[in-house]
């Protein structure tokens, strides 16, 4: 075979891409109109102007070079390692990104991606469509049971923000199958609520973030992107998941069974419960997944923009969510303390952010009642009015069994019992938890040249400043 019959230009094989810019793309050789290169996977570019030639290769970046070219690329314009093997002082002045690098981050991490598709079948119940999901919205990142209890904020020099995709609909918007990049960037900026002017303050020290981290993380020209999950109601989640296949708890930390769940015998076996803390933990693991694989998704795209950064937990979470006992440090969610227990029992960001548990709610039973809001109210998973991907999503949705008063009952006494007993809610684990951050800034590609050899970073890397800044 001739060297011309095998070679496959990189634009022939990752994909096609489909240009309806409103600008004259001149630099990227598209006309006014567009142009539709014919390979699959088309991602339309109306109403984004002076389309940089780095939008158009982040569009084409194969996943696999995304896989194998992830790493944690920590040094940043501005930044400085005063001593070590490694010792370097960046001579360029910290760079923020430009809006659309930090939305297509913040997107990516973040993003609504159309209409989550559900969990069809439970022989247990059939014909009825499986009730555990409690967000019709799908996301880039997977939660179990379609749960979806993260929220999302970030702070770069400007301030600190919210940014709410957890019951989002749809933002996805496609026509004749090309996915409408500008409309779905353009929804999630939409969502981003300023709760503060200026960088959130994390002091670069210990005991609030890891030595190794003082040097680098929340550094100026930094996007730092901090995922929260909402515990409880991933437990009331799980409450309901058990009551709904027959399955109840009971406490193995006292050893003793829930009172008041015998009147439950038609709906749950109470001679067979699951350990309580068994069922915490799940939970904690569930939402520290949720939390870690969007940071993931978020790292990703670092790649194919050609932005430096990383995915990280060494940031003390306490200190993040303003809990750590320092007044004026991280995100000011309300705490207090619990009996003994030397960490401090976070539930929120009254009006922003508010876990499923006291003081948010009167009641562990007022809480059931609000899951149950969520999932069918209302803009809910299983309401008739929600819009959906199938062709009749009013049948399907409405198709899911509802939780009746007695059921509510037997999911509020067991989360009642555990709130009475351990003072919270959960029992054993946070109502409100971080762990995983993502960090997005801009390379300082002369530490790397100086110190690695070849292929330290990707061409995306090499080539971003031409790419992004012309």
């Amino acid at each position: 075979m001739s060297k011309s019959n095998s070679s496959v230009n990189r634009r022939e094989m990752v994909g096609s891409l489909l240009f309806a810019s409103g600008a004259m793309l001149s630099e990227l050789g598209f006309t006014q109109k567009g142009h539709a290169l014919k390979e699959r996977g088309r991602t339309r570019l109306d109403g984004l102007s002076d389309v940089p030639k780095g939008l158009a290769e982040a569009i084409r970046f194969p996943l696999i070079e995304a896989l194998y070219g992830r790493r944690a690329r920590r040094f940043s314009k501005g930044a400085e390692i005063p001593d070590g093997p490694v010792k370097f002082k960046s001579k360029h002045a910290p760079e923020p990104l430009s809006d659309l690098e930090q939305m297509l981050v913040l997107a990516a991490a973040t993003g609504n991606t159309g209409w989550h598709h559900m969990i069809y079948r439970n022989a247990k119940y059939a014909p009825h469509l499986a009730n555990y999901s409690m967000a019709a919205g799908g996301r880039t990142f997977p939660s179990s049971a379609g749960f979806h209890t993260t929220e999302f904020f970030f702070t770069d020099d400007k301030g600190v923000y919210f940014l709410p995709t957890r019951d989002a609909q749809s933002l996805v918007k496609k026509e004749n199958g090309d996915f409408d990049l500008n409309h779905w960037l353009t929804e999630h900026k939409k969502r981003i609520v300023k709760l503060q002017n200026g960088r959130l303050n994390i002091p670069a020290k210990e005991p609030f973030m890891d030595g190794h981290n003082t040097w680098c993380v929340n550094v100026p020209g930094s996007t730092l992107l901090i995922p929260v999950a909402d515990v409880a109601q991933h437990m009331l989640g799980a409450l309901c998941f058990l009551v709904q296949n027959g399955y109840c708890i009971y406490d193995d930390t006292n050893n003793r069974k829930i009172k008041g769940l015998e009147k439950f015998r038609h709906l749950v076996d109470i001679e067979n419960p699951y350990p309580l803390s068994y069922l915490e933990q799940l939970c904690l693991t569930e939402a520290t997944a949720e939390v870690s694989t969007a940071c993931y998704a978020g790292m990703l795209m670092l790649q194919a923009t050609g932005l430096g950064g990383w995915m990280f937990d060494g940031i003390d979470r306490f200190a993040m969510l303003g809990a750590g006992g320092e007044p004026g440090v991280g995100l000011g969610f309300h705490h207090r303390k619990v009996g003994d227990s030397p960490l401090p029992d976070v539930t929120g960001l009254p009006g922003i952010f508010e876990a499923f548990c006291p003081p948010n709610h009167k009641d562990m039973f007022a809480a059931t009642r609000a899951i149950v809001e969520r999932k069918f109210g209302a803009g809910g998973p299983f309401h008739a009015g929600t819009p959906g991907p199938w062709k009749e999503s009013p049948r399907i949705r409405s198709s899911a069994r509802f939780h009746d008063a007695d059921f509510q009952e037997c999911v509020g006494t067991m989360a009642q019992y555990i709130y009475d007993t351990f003072g919270k809610f959960p029992g054993s684990v946070p109502a409100v938890f971080c762990l995983t951050y993502l960090q997005a800034h801009q390379l300082d590609l002369d530490f790397y040249d100086h110190y690695f050899k070849e292929g330290s970073y990707l061409y995306t890397h090499a080539n971003h400043k031409k790419w992004w800044n012309a």
